[in-house]
């Protein structure tokens, strides 16, 4: 990376996430020449991955779902040496693990999972005609398919679900991924979601959730790209940094995260609600369990909603002979991290028994901006308001995910380019 920015570029990206990335791409490849400017130490936003102990430590659980459209169109999967997850849930529920598998993946296993103690027959008849509902649709289209003030709990109860297999599979599974355990998210993008899962794999790359926005960078020349440069202002096109340093840009696109956003356009963009999580990282010389599975909380009772080890699916995220565990809690408890760690060990005792005691803690990480909340009225695009020029990009404009940043980096890389066009 380039230690000081140029001091003009036809666009100036404010904010090296994913959607700043993957805009900075698709406008260097129409041969624009475009400077990126982020305030931390390293690219990817909240898509980071720390290294302590040889142990690869994501910042907060995060996985990649292969069947992402634009992830599909922009990343090159062979490279990120992507591994999957087993295709099903380990669910802790009365004391006992009940398995539930995705039956067109590992039939054998699937039939299983008929007779598991989780919902009536009926239930999971119906989650296999959801299944049917939802393939070949892309998240675009999922996410204008719905009807906008539904939640996804009251879709599941439409459609059917009973509410014990909706509390037992799908708050501890989808209200996960979405941070959300209520299921008070929008049903569009729950189905987005659902839809993503069922498609395709979860996988993790070897090198961790850093290798995705470091491959996005790395098709970069080395001096379109700065870190450590926090912008103080955007006045016209021009963006100064604290340093005093000004870049001028034909356009401006603002693509960090959606506060900082809030901050730069005085406000255009609103900050939204955030929903937040708390992970704790655990090494140990034994695994809890014997497959690359994730593991959720059934009943409920907490703190710990799911739990996976992370080199049982990707063997790089851990030293030869040792195994790191990932555990999410929902939220950010309002508890000190060491009362938090004595909740944490206390319910994976439950669990596991005597071998707890043996786990060493690595990190917690409090992520209280982890996933933009989404309202039921989806957000435009572009906001009105923003001077000429200017440009949003971020997954606060589509929707929450890998794919929501990559296609808003995407989509805003092409209203540029036809801006710049134009003006010329």
């Amino acid at each position: 990376m380039s230690t000081a920015a140029p001091k003009s570029a036809d666009v100036v990206i404010v904010g090296a996430g994913l959607a700043g990335l993957a805009c900075a791409v698709d406008l260097y490849r129409r041969g624009l020449e475009v400077v990126v400017l982020e305030a931390s130490d390293g690219v990817g936003g909240r898509v980071r991955t720390d290294v302590v102990d040889g142990f690869q430590l994501d910042r907060g659980f995060q996985v990649l779902l292969s069947a992402y459209p634009e992830a599909q169109r922009v990343l090159n999967y062979r490279d990120l040496d992507l591994h999957p997850f087993y295709p099903g849930l380990l669910i802790r529920l009365n004391g006992r693990f009940v398995r539930m598998t995705d039956p067109l993946r590992r039939p054998l296993d699937g039939l299983r999972s008929v007779r598991a103690p989780i919902g009536t027959l009926a239930d999971k008849i119906r989650l296999a005609g959801q299944r049917g509902r939802l393939r070949g649709r892309t998240p675009e289209q999922l996410m204008a398919l719905y009807e906008p003030g539904r939640t996804t709990y009251e879709a599941l109860r439409y459609v059917g679900f009973s509410d014990e297999f909706i509390d037992h599979f799908y708050r501890p599974f989808l209200g996960g991924a979405l941070l959300d355990r209520e299921l008070e998210t929008p049903v569009a993008l729950g189905a987005c979601v659902l839809a993503m899962f069922t498609a395709g794999s979860t996988v993790l790359p070897a090198r961790g959730m850093r290798a995705i926005p470091e491959q996005l960078a790395s098709r970069l020349v080395p001096s379109a790209l700065r870190t450590r440069s926090r912008v103080r202002v955007i006045d016209d096109t021009t963006v100064t940094l604290d340093t005093g340093e000004r870049v001028r840009g034909r356009a401006v696109v603002v693509a960090c995260d959606a506060n900082e956003a809030a901050r730069l356009t005085g406000g255009v963009v609103s900050p939204p609600q955030w929903r937040s999580v708390t992970c704790l990282y655990f090494t140990a010389p034994k695994p809890p369990v014997d497959d690359p599975i994730l593991v959720v909380d059934g009943d409920g009772r907490g703190p710990v909603n799911n739990l996976s080890v992370q080199n049982l699916v990707a063997p790089t995220y851990a030293p030869p002979g040792q195994y790191l565990i990932s555990a999410s809690v929902l939220g950010v408890p309002q508890v000190d991290d060491a009362t938090l760690e004595g909740e944490v060990r206390a319910q994976m005792g439950e669990w596991f028994g005597n071998q707890v005691q043996a786990w060493r803690l690595l990190r917690t990480y409090r992520i209280e901006h982890a996933l933009p909340m989404v309202q039921a009225s989806r957000p435009k695009p572009q906001p009105e308001g923003l001077p000429k020029g200017w440009f949003i990009a971020g997954d606060h404009r589509a929707n929450p995910s890998i794919n929501g940043a990559l296609s808003s980096g995407r989509d805003v890389a092409e209203r540029c380019a036809r801006y710049l066009a134009s003006a010329s």
